[in-house]
């Protein structure tokens, strides 16, 4: 393949989370962002999640756990970082919350669905897929960027793989983009996908804090 891809075994490699958010799906979300990606698109918004290092290791149950401890949510959102690079992790992580709760799943991925399929990068992959609602796929191209929907540029596109979120008004594909800055005294999170200029707001807000802490 190429393509460096590394999983912990039994563990989940977590870049960041985040709870009770609208901005990455339909209704009030949690999101779980994994360290780790294979690939360098020119212009990601979270270049820092790229490397392939540790970040946070956690067993999927523990961190569902934390999840259902936190804020109501009716939806996951899987992002990155690179979600199949860690599959058959965030596969038990759905198994376990949908244990508890009928939550509906949004995956983001730089590989196609294509690909995935015909010559999956790692083992549960195919086990990721069949727990996820809406997949959104492909490597961002930061000259397509249109500025709508849920996909960073027009060449990704939006699998429906169940009919679960198929009639819940939720344009992926033209919505108008919204976006959230949560600051505390260690990061700023961006949660959801940017309308343009919102990079250049945070690069400010970033200088302007102490330290320049991101």
């Amino acid at each position: 393949m190429g393509e460096e891809i590394e999983a912990a075994d039994g563990m989940l490699n977590i870049a960041a989370t985040a709870l009770a958010t609208n901005s990455l799906g339909p209704g009030r979300r949690a999101v779980v962002w994994v360290q780790g990606c294979p690939f360098s698109c020119r212009g990601c918004i979270a270049p820092e999640w790229i490397p392939f290092r540790t970040q946070r290791l956690v067993r999927p149950g523990e961190l569902a756990a934390e999840l259902l401890r936190g804020p109501a949510f009716d939806g996951l959102t899987l992002s990155g970082g690179e979600p199949m690079a860690q599959a058959a992790g965030l596969a038990e992580l759905v198994r376990h919350v949908r244990g508890e709760k009928d939550v509906t799943v949004v995956c983001f991925t730089g590989f196609t669905l294509r690909r995935l399929r015909r010559d999956p990068p790692l083992p549960g992959v195919a086990e990721l897929l069949s727990v996820v609602d809406v997949l959104i796929d492909g490597q961002y191209v930061v000259a397509r960027n249109d500025g709508r929907g849920l996909r960073g540029s027009t060449n990704q596109r939006v699998h429906r793989l169940t009919d679960r979120l198929r009639d819940c008004g939720y344009d992926f594909e033209n919505r108008p983009r919204s976006a959230e800055l949560r600051i505390d005294e260690r990061a700023v999170t961006l949660i959801g996908v940017p309308p343009p200029g919102l990079l250049e707001t945070l690069d400010e807000v970033i200088d302007g804090l102490p330290g320049g802490a991101r």
